[in-house]
This record gives structure tokens, C-alpha cells and sequence, in this order.
């Protein structure tokens, strides 16, 4: 049975169950398999010995997600050896017409859509509406969690600072 979560996080300022495993600072990162744009499974292994920034959104079509996204996208070109995942439950065709729309490039999109692997290996399934909440998930270049932010409330932004600060930390 899945951990579940209640009084954690809110939307719209009502509270939501959050199922999955939360995952801390120190914790060795649990391997998942979501799908890229073009259908294919991506592993936790597929993105390399890199420090790994993971942007967690609940839908790329709405504004705070889209901001999450193109913000990271922008951050991008100044972290270096960073990779930078946006993992969503949004199709895989929709992530890919939302990047060529908006010009992402440099952020790799991933959709968790198939089996909640990221969401429940990593705490973020939002149960009663089968989305992931929002959140960063930061991880060194031997996968170890370094910085994790569950945003409490999923309409709200993330701390997009104390996040890129503590990339640039491992770099």
C-alpha cells in the first residue's frame, strides 16, 4: 500500500492526498521510468552522471507550470553540466507541442502519464486527481537527493532561488 499524505498539500486551498513515497535530503534516488516526446522509456540511468535538476508540475498548459518550465529553460544556459527534467502527467504529444511553442530547448520534458512512476517513487501523486504536484527534486551526480521542495500550495511557485542556489553548490 502506497504512503498517503493528507494536510501536506492544498489546492485551490483545499486539501488533496498526496500518495507515493516522500523522498528527503541524503536519500539515494529511487530509479523511475516515465516517457519521452517520443514515446520511449527514460530512466533515472538515461540522464546521465549529471547533476540533476527535477522540476515537478502538475500540467504544462496552465500559467504557473508554463512559467516553471521556460524559467528553468532560461536558468539552463548558466548551470553548465546540469540537466534539467520537467516531469508532468501531461501526454508526451502535448509536451512536445507545448516546447516547440514555447521555445524549450534545453529543459527535457517527460511524461509520467503511463505508470505514476516518478509520482509514486517520489511522493507526488496527487491521488483524487491522478496529477503530480508541484515541486523540485534536486540530485548530485551520484544521484543522492540534495534539496527537495514540495510546494504546499499547487497553485503557488516554487522557490526558484533557493533551488539554482543549490545546484551551483554541486557544480
Amino acid at each position: 500500500m502506497a504512503d498517503k499524505r493528507k494536510d501536506f498539500v492544498t489546492m485551490g486551498g483545499n486539501p488533496v492526498t498526496i500518495i507515493g513515497k516522500e523522498v528527503k535530503v541524503g536519500d539515494k534516488a529511487p530509479d523511475f521510468t516515465v516517457l519521452t516526446n517520443d514515446l520511449k522509456p527514460f530512466s533515472l540511468k538515461d540522464a546521465g552522471d549529471n547533476i540533476k535538476i527535477i522540476s515537478v508540475v502538475p500540467s504544462l498548459d496552465t500559467g504557473v507550470c508554463e512559467f516553471q518550465t521556460t524559467h528553468f529553460n532560461q536558468e539552463a544556459s548558466e548551470l553548465g553540466d546540469v540537466r534539467i527534467l520537467t516531469i508532468s502527467v501531461d501526454l508526451p504529444f502535448a509536451q512536445k507541442r507545448f516546447c516547440g511553442a514555447k521555445g524549450i530547448d534545453k529543459v527535457i520534458t517527460l511524461s509520467d502519464h503511463k505508470d505514476l512512476s516518478f509520482g509514486m517513487n517520489y511522493g507526488f501523486v496527487i491521488e483524487e486527481l491522478r496529477l503530480l504536484s508541484r515541486g523540485i527534486v534536486i540530485l548530485d551526480k551520484n544521484n543522492v537527493v540534495k534539496y527537495v521542495e514540495y510546494v504546499k500550495e499547487v497553485g503557488e511557485h516554487p522557490d526558484y532561488d533557493k533551488a539554482i542556489e543549490e545546484a551551483k553548490k554541486l557544480i
